[in-house]
């Protein structure tokens, strides 16, 4: 019997085998964990149904949580399978592609600036505010973030601040939720060849400088940073909330590496 068993739980943000949130479900179905998978778009609609049902699950529900009533349907259809749940996986972020290369200044817009933060950061607090009610005690609410929160990552650029936006809500919301039971936390990975990196412009070399540079010497995977998820999900972690944990191999706390000396 696994630690998750018995609970249930809502996925978001998985669009392929390579996606981090896919990680994240498979260890947290590895628990025990009864999953409910989302997908925004019609044409990922069998793709997600497919992957779901690896992990027993036959809850696929749509959300594009761009627009409020589309996060309102989601939790009005998912109370038909889990009137009460115990949290969700955030594994949400957009920014326009033109966003994503060359110099900040130059290349921000206000219109990529709003649509970054809408979807990366305000969508995490929308569809906890929707769900609020269903929520059991204990809960855990989960998102990814990324070191570009905290540096400047070349290409990175509005990214790097709706992460930060990411995890100054991660730490409100914990503060709010907090005496319901609810517990709110980040995961901020080191890089991962998804759909989604593939975006930014270099991302390889992004990859090849975390392996050379982290104190482990290679790069995360989707398994590690899915059971450090499943962890944080259960009771194990009663105690953590409004933290950003990093699983990055210690890239984020390493400046200079003994070869480089």
């Amino acid at each position: 019997m696994g630690f998750l068993s018995g609970k249930y739980f809502l996925i978001t943000g998985v669009s392929s085998k390579l996606s981090i949130a896919y990680g994240i479900a498979k260890a947290m179905y590895k628990q025990g964990a009864q999953l409910a998978f989302t997908y925004n778009k019609s044409k990922f609609k069998d793709r997600i149904n497919s992957l779901a049902k690896e992990m027993g699950s036959n809850i696929v529900l749509q959300c594009d949580v761009s627009e409020d009533s589309s996060i309102s349907n989601l939790f009005f259809e998912l109370k038909q399978y889990f009137p009460k749940f115990d949290g969700f996986i955030h594994s949400i972020a957009f920014a326009p592609s033109d966003q994503l290369n060359g110099d900040y200044v130059n290349t921000v817009t206000r219109e990529g600036f709003k649509i970054t933060h809408d979807i990366s950061s305000y969508s995490f607090v929308a569809m906890a505010k929707e769900c609020r009610e269903m929520l059991n005690p204990s809960s855990s609410l989960l998102t990814l973030s990324y070191l570009g929160s905290e540096r400047a990552i070349p290409n990175y650029n509005v990214m790097g601040l709706a992460k930060a936006s990411l995890e100054a809500n991660v730490r409100y919301m914990a503060n709010c939720m907090g005496p319901e039971g609810i517990r709110v936390n980040a995961i901020s990975a080191g890089p991962i060849r998804t759909l989604a990196s593939s975006g930014i412009k270099e991302f390889r070399k992004m990859l090849i400088y975390s392996k050379e540079c982290s104190p482990i010497r290679r790069n995360v995977t989707i398994e590690e940073i899915g059971n450090c998820a499943a962890f944080l999900s259960s009771n194990l972690a009663s105690g953590i909330s409004g933290e950003v944990i990093h699983v990055d191999g210690g890239f984020s706390v390493s400046a200079m590496i003994h070869n480089q000396i």
